[in-house]
């Protein structure tokens, strides 16, 4: 079973009474979760161009690992530095009834994921690999693109990408979109972990055996504001969804082709007043600043033996988007002591099964 959420924060550092057990469905606990962010930093010259702010990152690994593992009330919160940031985590010492650990996260500007692993199975993962692609400024920065992690669960071989593709409304800024997911595929190159001829271990996104794609697609209604609006109020979901771009571009075979999405039964996630649960073309005057309400953020899937069991949004009011969660039946192969994977593979030997935020953001930098 794996959960997957999407969240676009909206540049806001959360703040540390910020309960995410509803947004984690933590009662009907999976055994991966995935978890993409964007904006988890101000897109600003500074963290685009200088050096990002990781500070809101262990802030983030700090409050899904509270969620994950509700930790006793005898244990106390303690105030420690993690990578050079003062944090407010729980203490994680003493701590063998840990559930889940973080496996691997990875931070570009804004865009942030973590996967975290139920505890019994973190010594089936291997061949734990990050890779990256910027698409923002210039057409590389990365304000906008892409982190994607490989790895694999026993035999089977799982692929999460999150992104945070080119943003607006203009006609024609679908394309744009569609041009930022073709150079994703093509231009995501995770590194060689094993030399062995016929290994399977796959090095781009699409030979993986089952792939996750979330995050703020950004993809909009192609109707004016007023249009969107009136349907809105008719809550006439099927004339709303005919008109979402990620839809249409797909059926036309222009993005995302042979990828799945579960259908769509809630309100469009962007974009809210902060702090509000009206849009916020409702509050504003200004028509510059008004946009039309769109499913900006999904979740999608490829691959043979993926069953997709939920498909919904949260309701936090934290930012101007609502976090979209998926859960999934994902079918993994028996592992077996192949002569590769023994060297390569097992993160149990760097990684204590114990241990809740690890010293660095992933295992692999690139």
């Amino acid at each position: 079973r794996v959960f997957a959420g999407t969240w676009n924060v909206g540049g806001r550092s959360p703040n540390n009474g910020l309960n995410l057990e509803d947004f984690l469905q933590v009662e009907g606990s999976a055994d991966i979760y995935v978890l993409g962010f964007q904006e988890i930093v101000p897109l600003n010259a500074g963290n685009v161009l200088v050096i990002e702010d990781n500070e809101p990152a262990a802030k983030w690994l700090a409050l899904i690992s509270h969620a994950l593992n509700k930790p006793s009330d005898r244990q106390d919160d303690s105030s420690e530095t993690w990578n050079g940031a003062k944090s407010h985590v729980v203490s994680t010492e003493a701590r063998p009834d840990a559930h889940y650990s973080l496996v691997a996260s990875k931070q570009m500007v804004g865009i942030f994921l973590s996967v975290w692993v139920r505890s019994e199975l973190v010594p089936h993962v291997g061949h734990l690999r990050v890779a990256t692609v910027g698409r923002g400024i210039m057409g590389c920065l990365g304000n906008k693109g892409c982190i994607a992690m490989s790895m694999s669960l026993h035999r089977t071989s799982f692929c999460f990408v999150c992104s945070h593709l080119t943003s607006g409304e203009k006609e024609g800024d679908e394309l744009k979109r569609n041009a930022d997911v073709s150079e994703i595929l093509k231009s995501t190159q995770f590194p060689k972990v094993c030399k062995i001829p016929g290994s399977r271990i796959p090095e781009k996104i699409l030979e993986h055996d089952r792939i996750l794609w979330l995050g703020d697609l950004n993809y909009r209604i192609a109707l004016s504001y007023n249009e969107a609006r009136t349907l809105l109020e008719d809550n006439d979901w099927d004339s709303l969804l005919g008109r979402d771009q990620l839809k249409m571009e797909r059926e036309a075979g222009r993005v995302f082709d042979g990828w799945k999405e579960g259908k769509i039964y809630f309100a469009p996630t962007y974009k809210y007043s902060y702090n509000s649960d009206a849009y916020a073309g409702e509050t504003t005057k200004s028509k510059k600043k008004r946009r039309t309400p769109a499913w900006c953020d999904r979740i999608l899937w490829y691959g043979e033996g993926i069953e997709q069991l939920q498909y919904f949004r949260e309701e936090s009011r934290f930012s101007d988007h609502r976090p979209v969660c998926a859960v999934f039946l994902a079918q993994v192969e028996a592992s077996s002591h192949g002569r590769c994977r023994k060297g390569y593979s097992s993160v149990c030997s760097r990684f204590p099964r114990d241990e809740i935020i690890p010293q660095r953001h992933s295992f692999y930098e690139y």
